[in-house]
């Protein structure tokens, strides 16, 4: 029997999916980052299932060391230090086929929005202007589609791009990336040569801290469209703001910022962001692109799979 403290609010579906697979579930989400260190300590959990609500560090295992395993509840990682983890030997779960569709879905809606003019001419209607002209937009049909990473999130956007007529490009810097017939691999020259619209799916790492900055735009041939709903730390928003305002950038639906506790901004940050949130040719959304009803429930049932599969191979179920 496997014992696994849960400290993020989940869909209800859980513990009756982890009954079902041996796994006695602590459901502890109302637990403050703070204290998970002594619940750790105090019960000898072997699995620890989390969201974002703090990171797996050195630190942090240290108080639970009979832990064989920890699932974060979605696909970034970027909060949970993997070789600390592998180091303790902890196996790490995470479910990116859980809100890969979510994103897909929500990537071509803030392409339309951003192409069609849909959030600024919902406020000037509701504000009693008939602005038909002024709102004249842009069809997908026809462009380049760049994406910027070819995991899960990039394929599910490009898988739904093919009912637009339009030629989407990928670039992945990983040499084991599968390609499919949604998109065609090219290296990252002939991306930044041909794209017209830029997506980013690259995970959050210190490696891709602030990767797409001021040189890696200025190096695309055409004005782009931006999209992120990846992670807001890849794109360096000073050159975004840059290029904005140089109009190299045509306009930017953002689902991720670089710091998204909006009270704590610095004033650099809030300097950023007064313009980003002031220029009409800009959307902003609070981190909601795999945040669907179905993908809160589908990420229960992409880690319980998984999650049996790894006690099944340590005996254990």
């Amino acid at each position: 029997m496997s014992l696994c403290l849960v400290i993020d609010d989940m869909h209800p579906s859980l513990p009756d999916m982890l009954q079902e697979i041996g796994v006695q579930l602590h459901y502890r989400p109302d637990l403050k980052a703070a204290e998970v260190p002594a619940a750790l300590a105090a019960h000898p959990y072997d699995g620890l299932m989390v969201r974002s609500k703090l990171r797996i560090t050195t630190e942090l295992l240290a108080h639970g060391p009979q832990l064989r395993y920890v699932c974060r509840a979605g696909a970034g990682v970027d909060n949970i230090d993997e070789e600390a983890l592998a180091a303790a030997g902890v196996t790490l779960l995470n479910a990116p086929e859980g809100n890969r569709d979510a994103v897909g879905e929500y990537a071509v809606g803030l392409l339309l929005a951003l192409f069609r003019n849909i959030v600024r001419a919902d406020k000037e209607v509701h504000a009693g202007q008939w602005r038909r002209e002024a709102n004249r937009g842009e069809e997908i049909g026809g462009k380049t589609v760049g994406l910027l990473g070819y995991g899960h999130m990039g394929k599910a956007f490009a898988k739904r791009l093919q009912a637009f007529d339009c030629t989407v490009l990928a670039y992945d810097h990983d040499p084991k990336c599968e390609a499919n017939h949604h998109a065609l691999l090219v290296s990252l020259p002939e991306l930044q040569e041909r794209a017209e619209v830029l997506s980013l799916h690259i995970p959050y790492s210190p490696a891709n801290h602030h990767f797409v900055n001021a040189e890696f735009l200025q190096a695309f041939k055409n004005p782009l469209w931006l999209l992120n709903t990846a992670r807001g730390e890849v794109l360096d928003h000073a050159a975004l703001v840059q290029g904005l305002r140089e109009e190299q950038i045509r306009g930017a639906a953002l689902d991720v910022l670089e710091n998204e506790k909006l009270a704590t901004l610095n004033p650099e940050q809030q300097a950023r962001f007064d313009y980003l949130s002031s220029a009409s040719n800009v959307i902003l959304s609070p981190h909601i692109g795999g945040w669907s009803f179905q993908s809160y429930q589908r990420i229960n049932e992409v880690l319980v799979r998984k999650l049996k599969a790894f006690l099944g191979a340590q005996g254990v179920a």
